[in-house]
């Protein structure tokens, strides 16, 4: 019922939302009245509110060239390998004159799609041959496919890691960082020659307990219980994944929003304004975001509740106690992988001290394959997006893969 009343919901506002996006392709026909304040104002309220909605699609990672090293060379998309939920997604360059490291960029799963990291990407790029997990959303596959719980995502990852083959680098960011470091301490043990020779994490909940945030207090104020059988629901007949079990991806974007609602609302205020006013360079730049942050994926039901219940509410991975497969992890079979974690002063989301909790854990590292990266003055997407990661936080996870390539 939870999914059919949030899309009956959708279904009634779409009349009212195409309207407006007809109404807005009268503009450029306009002329001169088209600027006029009246118009202005009445146009700026239309985009605000067509653009206020959240779409269920992949935005287009759109990075056609790069900068590396002295010249700029085109990028282009290949889908290196096709899994029911996710792909191996391989940012080709061809005209780069020297080989570069390899690197799998793990993408959160978390409501939104990988391209969230869009700027991560774009940035790594410069200087290395980057791949990307780039997840599926839950309610376009197919029951045929079968379950995808927190162990099939440390299988993604391992097999990813796997086509790489040997040599390549490891980049996790947010909530991923833990099935990361599952597989990467499963590839030790296993003496697999594709083990990655570096592992950054990136704002990752290693140890919740270590700094606890809001959203820690919200994944452990309720039993298991209650999120099954509040959260979950059933994907509607008019997609591929009918019948599917997920949690929804407009619940998880509701819960981020709750956490700064007075900010999110500050900025459409703002974004209303500036295209009131004629700004539509500035304007384009929080369209931009928001167009990115409504679009929204739903998560299967076994790995997300998997994922409260491990990560979150037993903590199993930072008591030693998590198990893979029936297996237990073992991080301290991690010996050649050298480890940095990059923590936001600020983040509300994984808090100072959660991600860096991993130093402890890997007791099979020598104190020279670790390091830690504390950036002043960021929260928790400017560990990994904006200005401050490309200056200061992107220099520390480049040197780490140069010195250990």
């Amino acid at each position: 019922m939870l999914y059919s009343g949030y899309q009956a919901w959708n279904d009634m506002l779409a009349p009212a939302r195409l309207g407006a996006r007809i109404a807005l392709s009268f503009k450029d026909k306009m002329g001169p009245v088209a600027d006029w304040a009246m118009p202005r104002r009445m146009f700026a309220l239309m985009d605000v509110f067509q653009g206020a909605r959240l779409t269920h699609h992949r935005p287009a990672y759109a990075i056609r060239q790069v900068e590396s090293g002295n010249a700029v060379v085109p990028v282009r998309e290949e889908v290196a390998m096709d899994l029911p939920f996710g792909n191996l997604l391989h940012f080709a360059k061809d005209d780069v004159e020297t080989a570069q490291p390899k690197v799998l960029v793990v993408a959160p799963m978390s409501g939104h799609f990988s391209t969230l990291l869009r700027n991560t990407v774009d940035t790594m790029l410069r200087d290395h041959d980057v791949y990307i997990t780039d997840w599926k959303n839950a309610r376009d596959v197919p029951l045929s496919a079968g379950r995808f719980g927190f162990d099939d995502y440390v299988d993604y990852v391992m097999t990813f890691l796997q086509e790489l083959g040997p040599g390549a680098h490891l980049v996790s960011v947010c909530q991923p960082c833990v099935p990361a470091m599952v597989a990467v301490a499963i590839m030790s043990e296993d003496k697999d020659p594709a083990t990655p020779r570096s592992m950054t994490l990136m704002g990752g909940p290693i140890d919740p307990r270590a700094a606890p945030t809001v959203v820690n207090e919200l994944a452990n104020e309720q039993p298991l219980e209650w999120f099954e059988n509040n959260l979950i629901t059933v994907v509607p007949m008019r997609y591929a994944g009918r019948g599917r079990r997920v949690y929804p991806g407009f619940l998880q974007l509701s819960a981020f929003m709750s956490m700064n609602l007075e900010r999110h609302g500050a900025a459409h205020r703002e974004l209303y304004q500036m295209l009131a006013d004629g700004k539509q360079v500035e304007a384009d730049k929080i369209k931009t975001f928001y167009e990115e942050y409504f679009a929204v994926l739903d998560m299967t039901e076994e790995f997300y509740i998997e994922t409260v219940d491990k990560v979150f509410q037993q903590t199993l991975l930072a008591k030693g106690e998590l198990t893979y497969r029936g297996r237990k992890v073992n991080l301290g079979a991690i010996h050649n992988t050298a480890l940095l974690t990059v923590e936001g002063e600020k983040d509300d989301v994984c808090a100072v001290g959660q991600t860096a909790a991993a130093h402890a854990l890997c007791t099979g590292l020598r104190p020279h394959l670790k390091r830690h990266h504390l950036q002043p003055g960021v929260g928790h997407y400017g560990v990994f997006s904006g200005s401050k990661w490309e200056k200061q936080v992107y220099p520390q996870v480049r040197n780490m893969i140069l010195a250990m390539n």
